[in-house]
């Protein structure tokens, strides 16, 4: 089962190098603090310098926070998002209407 360091230093980056443009698309930077076990806090930059980068830039607009375990299920299906966000398990701060482009890129 993929953790959410694996989602960071792995599968989100490849995404991201698979389809730039795509990335580019969401325009905007976003800081996840994944809280338990498996947590950390990572900066994903889909606006000008394309990238992951572990720990917080000071630059996100839009951050997001949730549980590894919650994160888990995201990641398998990124519509989850939503019911965890409107059951209190998924907090987003910032500008929230980024968070619903986020699927473009886990998806």
């Amino acid at each position: 089962m993929p953790d959410a360091n694996t989602s960071f230093t792995k599968d989100i980056p490849e995404k991201i190098t698979a389809d730039p443009e795509k990335a580019k698309a969401v325009d905007a930077i976003f800081l996840f603090q994944i809280t338990g076990d498996g947590g950390g806090t990572w900066t994903v930059n889909l606006k000008d310098d394309l990238g992951v980068t572990e720990g917080d830039a000071g630059n996100a607009e839009c951050t997001i926070e949730v549980s590894d375990e919650d994160w888990v299920q995201i990641s398998d299906d990124p519509a989850n998002a939503m019911q965890l966000y409107f059951s209190g398990q998924l907090k987003v701060s910032g500008n929230a209407m980024l968070a619903t482009k986020l699927q473009e890129i886990l998806a």
